[in-house]
């Protein structure tokens, strides 16, 4: 009887691996451990979640009247003529981030101040009633083009302004009633005469007025930012994301959005990692017609353990982390004297653990007062761009003889590597084929020295994960997969030699 036990138990979990994959899958309350793992595997992230591991590095660009004022979060009151921007550089910002390696830029379009850095149809609590009258988004988005880089935006859902303001919008009782976005303005038509229609209350329109204005007349949106944080509360105002995400999906469906079920936040802003970011996490409920969102900041959020004490019913989601951190100390610039910059080391230490620790890194770098990003800043960016290209470019395993060899389990192999010639690296990168799921668990790294010699550790794999340790000198390699949830599959394995930090 345990010997057909266990032969359906195998059965269940081939099948289930041998099922289509998907970005959400549902665990029902028959589902033993071994179909629980084997339902993990079949999750996978979308063409649009991919194509944000791969880029990898983002800018963050915090910019608005807190630059002016030295502040980090604004009081909603600001007049909007502490906004004396003569005009942005935008393109020194995007050859800046363009030499450091990065592919993508963020703008904060609107903080929680409310004041809004494009001349809205909907508001003029913006840069229509500064000095500067102009429109920094669209600067950005066409030097983000002319470089060659992504444009994203972060809209800020809390809104002091609205707040504030005698005739503000935010928790003002509104009732929720049939709505079309976007309200049309006399004199101020749009070129996208796509039209929605949901109920909505006073705010929520707003917001989606504006989503619309940003989604629609600055060129493709490749990301949308949204967070959790709330200086204040006021009427207790609710957020309609379902119906900001139907919109967002309508006029940008390349775009994924943070803070949602598309990239999480990986839970501080100090640039820390997990040692196991698992992109294949448990959700209590289907991702898909959650309203809100909660900040996950357990250190263990998918492994092995987490999952099979879930309770269930429960959804397996793909859902990568994104690590933001800024390379001053706060969001916004303040002054050139006495806020302090993270050093190279520091920023390219945070790198190599955030996009070699199965996550994205979004790095926020504030322009100052001048419209320009600051030559301490700019002079960090390039030596960390630097660094990468000389580390990260060069495969030192090119041309090396692959030898496969399967362990006791035999799902579980480990990967020989002989070159010609002995080779000094000290960073090691695998990386997993996501068409067939996150399945690594653990794995080691050996040299040859008249026998195999452990130098290093790790757990799980996902899109990438680089591996540091002291400077080996060796002819072989090999690297051990000790513990996976099915069969591992690397579509890469890199050594690289980093001159400038010795782990």
């Amino acid at each position: 009887m345990r010997k057909i036990s266990l032969l359906l138990a195998l059965c269940v979990a081939l099948n289930a691996c041998q099922a289509p994959t998907a970005r959400t899958l549902r665990v029902d309350a028959q589902d033993g451990p071994e179909t629980v793992l084997a339902k993990a595997v079949r999750v996978v992230p979308t063409p649009q979640q991919l194509h944000a591991l791969e880029n990898g590095f983002a800018a963050f660009v915090h910019f608005g009247p807190n630059t002016f004022t030295g502040v980090e979060w604004g009081s909603g009151i600001e007049d909007p003529s502490v906004f004396a921007l003569d005009a942005p550089d935008t393109d020194q910002w995007c050859r800046i981030f363009k030499d450091a390696g990065m592919k993508r830029v963020i703008l904060t379009a609107k903080h929680h101040d409310g004041f809004v850095l494009w001349p809205s149809r909907y508001t003029q609590h913006g840069v229509a009633s500064s000095p500067y009258r102009g429109d920094v988004v669209k600067e950005l988005a066409a030097s983000c083009r002319k470089y060659g880089l992504e444009f994203g935006f972060y809209l800020s859902p809390a809104d002091l302004y609205q707040m504030e303001a005698p005739d503000g919008l935010y928790g003002n009782g509104s009732a929720a009633t049939l709505r079309t976005v976007p309200r049309p303005v006399e004199g101020r038509p749009f070129d996208n005469k796509t039209t929605f229609r949901a109920e909505l209350d006073d705010y929520n329109e707003y917001f989606m007025n504006q989503l619309f204005e940003l989604l629609t007349e600055y060129g493709p949106i490749s990301e949308v930012w949204f967070d959790g944080a709330h200086p204040k509360h006021k009427g207790g105002q609710q957020y309609n994301y379902l119906a900001w995400k139907e919109l967002i999906h309508a006029l940008a469906p390349d775009a994924v959005v943070f803070g949602k079920e598309d990239l999480r936040w990986c839970g501080n802003e100090a640039g820390e990692t997990r040692t196991a970011e698992w992109n294949v996490i448990p959700y209590a409920q289907d991702p898909a017609v959650m309203n809100m969102f909660d900040d996950l900041t357990e250190a263990d959020l998918g492994s092995r353990e987490r999952l099979l004490v879930q309770e269930k019913p429960f959804w397996l989601h793909y859902q990568p982390a994104e690590t933001d951190v800024s390379i001053r100390d706060g969001w916004f610039w303040r002054n050139e004297d006495e806020q302090a910059v993270r050093s190279a080391d520091n920023v390219f230490d945070i790198w190599e653990r955030a996009v070699g620790g199965n996550s994205i890194l979004l790095l926020n770098v504030p322009p100052g007062r001048d419209g320009r990003i600051s030559p301490r800043d700019s002079s960090v960016l390039a030596e960390v761009g630097r660094r990468i290209r000389d580390t990260y470019s060069n495969n030192l395993l090119e041309g090396a003889a692959l030898s496969s060899f399967a362990g006791s389990d035999r799902r579980i192999p480990s990967y020989e590597y002989t070159l010609p010639l002995a080779v000094r690296f000290n960073r090691l990168e695998l990386r997993e084929d996501l068409s067939k799921g996150e399945r690594i668990e653990a794995f080691a790294v050996d040299v040859w020295e008249d026998g195999w010699r452990e130098i290093a550790r790790g757990t799980n794999v996902g899109y990438r994960r680089i591996v540091r340790f002291p400077t080996q000198n060796a002819l072989r390699l090999r690297v051990r997969v000790t513990a996976s949830r099915a069969k591992p599959h690397l579509s890469a394995v890199a050594a690289y030699l980093s001159e400038t930090v010795e782990d």
